[in-house]
């Protein structure tokens, strides 16, 4: 990645195309000014698209705001509400005359909302995989329904089986439900149980808070893939991401070392105005 000055002790990031460190920006109906600004900024760091939910069916310019993205290096797909939008009303065909109208190369598959067996949906991965990059949302959008950690375990492992390229762990753009409490505190065992049984390459986790994004960078490390953030929050992201903000300053370069290769140097008194010596530390 660019940098204006090669500072060193940073994390080590993956260049694009990238398996982890992975981020998807949410896009929930950007202008096509504002798509362009966002890839002038933060093109190199955003990895996916989402076109939130149902946006794409009712934004204007899609196909000139995909072009834009694409141009950047930036894959693209629609949320899996859309998705389900279809299936629910029987017009899964037309969900794919929908993904070919728009020359889509990567789409998700989700059951968050709508009641779906999963064999079904195991079966809907499959069908999907054979012509695009199936991203496969795990978890359910109402707080009513209980998903037990075995169940998550279960359904991220088969629908990857299945055919899916990444899972996404549902936490919705709120980031109050899933793997997440309703407080946005991180659901630690969950999240632990999630992380002993499935690769953790293959998880998007969904973080759109940045207390969020932070516990995952400090208990994941800098190239955790994360999803649900929202445009103006690509920058700050890579800098938690890089150790570039007082959060994760400290999480992945030791002050230890930093003194290690700092020198003291007392000012003369004579240099100052009449107040006791001022120390100052200077790299060698």
């Amino acid at each position: 990645m660019t940098l204006n000055y090669q500072l060193p002790y940073l994390p080590e990031r993956p260049a694009k195309p990238r398996q982890s460190g992975v981020t998807m920006m949410m896009d929930k109906g950007l202008s096509l000014r504002e798509a362009e600004d966002f890839c002038s900024v933060s093109g190199e760091y955003t990895d996916l698209v989402k076109f939130g939910f149902g946006t794409s069916l009712i934004c204007n310019n899609v196909a000139d705001k995909l072009n834009v993205y694409r141009q950047a290096g930036i894959e693209t797909y629609f949320g899996g509400t859309l998705f389900e939008a279809f299936v629910i009303r029987g017009m899964f065909d037309d969900f794919l005359r929908y993904l070919e109208k728009y020359q889509m190369k990567y789409v998700e598959v989700s059951d968050g909302t709508i009641e779906m067996d999963h064999d079904v949906k195991l079966k809907y991965i499959e069908r999907l995989a054979k012509d695009y990059t199936v991203l496969s949302e795990v978890g359910s959008k109402l707080a009513g329904r209980v998903i037990t950690n075995n169940e998550w375990i279960m359904m991220m492992r088969s629908e990857l089986q299945a055919g899916a390229w990444k899972v996404i762990a549902e936490a919705r753009e709120s980031g109050t439900i899933g793997i997440f409490n309703a407080d946005g505190s991180a659901n630690t065992k969950l999240i632990a149980d999630i992380e002993q049984q499935v690769e953790q390459t293959k998880i998007i986790w969904e973080t759109p808070q940045k207390n969020q994004q932070v516990w995952f960078i400090q208990h994941m490390g800098a190239n955790v893939n994360l999803g649900n953030i929202a445009p103006y929050e690509m920058i700050p992201l890579e800098t938690l991401r890089q150790g570039l903000r007082g959060d994760t300053l400290l999480s992945f370069f030791s002050p230890k070392s930093c003194y290690d290769h700092l020198e003291m140097i007392y000012m003369p008194e004579s240099c100052v105005k009449p107040r006791r010596s001022q120390a100052f530390f200077i790299p060698l």
